[in-house]
């Protein structure tokens, strides 16, 4: 669980990602969810989007995908979101 000191870190730091997944009509697969967990793992932070036709909003799709790959919901700011998950392998961004 993050504290909001740390959220705040993750949460400015994510405003200058570029957006590398989308989630549209066809929602959240098992596939999708394999893709973000792979880059969560790869980057920590990542930034994802949700299109006009699919099912979710931004917030039901980050907390879906969170859950799913064991991340934590950073931010939700309109159609996007940014979800954090410490690395296994690689641990890139200091938080405290």
């Amino acid at each position: 669980m993050l504290t909001s000191k740390q959220r705040a870190k993750l949460r400015a730091m994510g405003t200058n990602l570029d957006t590398i997944f989308q989630i549209g009509k066809s929602g959240i697969s098992e596939e999708t969810v394999k893709q973000i967990s792979n880059a969560l793992e790869a980057r920590e932070l990542i930034k994802a989007r949700v299109l006009e036709n699919s099912e979710y909003t931004a917030r039901e799709a980050a907390d879906a995908l969170a859950e799913a790959t064991g991340a934590d919901v950073v931010a939700v700011t309109g159609t996007r979101f940014v979800l954090y998950r410490e690395s296994v392998n690689k641990k890139r961004i200091e938080l405290d």
